[in-house]
């Protein structure tokens, strides 16, 4: 896949993530589970790599952060889900290792190191483990909806082909 490609997806997958940010989350406590952007996560780990899949999830955590509709704990939950699912998936190009580093990365790197952002930045004095059951639902949830998709892909002929070259 080219780059024009790449960045055409990755571009296509922030407006998603961005507009959908208002439709579709769980409120649990200080955080919102956005199950959408683990979904996009795990899509563009598989389909674009790492950088993009980077790209991509700070883009739509910073577009959400401005229209007011998400949390400064979606930059290092998505972007660390994100560069875990690409990093797995590209050395056992398995779309399962791809959803276990979304689930890993959000629901317990990204989880934790969320805690001393809340400390710091909103003096709030949480739980360090509050945050890994909300991140870690959510990431299952929209990682499985992921792996759902990439299956029904990888069952078509032209996305046989394309699949992150």
């Amino acid at each position: 896949m080219n780059r024009t490609r790449k960045l055409t997806l990755t571009a296509m997958m922030m407006a998603i993530g961005t507009l959908t940010s208002h439709m579709l989350f769980i409120p649990l406590g200080i955080v919102k589970a956005f199950p959408v952007q683990h979904f996009l996560n795990v899509l563009s780990a598989v389909l674009l790599g790492p950088y993009y899949a980077i790209v991509q999830a700070l883009g739509v955590s910073l577009l959400r952060n401005m229209m007011g509709t998400g949390s400064l704990f979606a930059f290092p939950g998505s972007m660390i889900g994100a560069f875990f699912a690409a990093w797995l998936y590209r050395k056992t190009k398995k779309i399962g290792f791809a959803v276990a580093g979304e689930v890993i990365g959000t629901g317990f790197i990204g989880a934790l190191a969320s805690y001393p952002l809340a400390v710091f930045l909103l003096g709030k004095d949480a739980a360090v483990f509050g945050f890994v059951p909300a991140f870690f639902v959510s990431s299952l949830a929209g990682s499985a909806i992921g792996f759902v998709i990439l299956q029904v892909f990888m069952k078509n002929a032209a996305g046989r082909v394309e699949i992150n070259q």
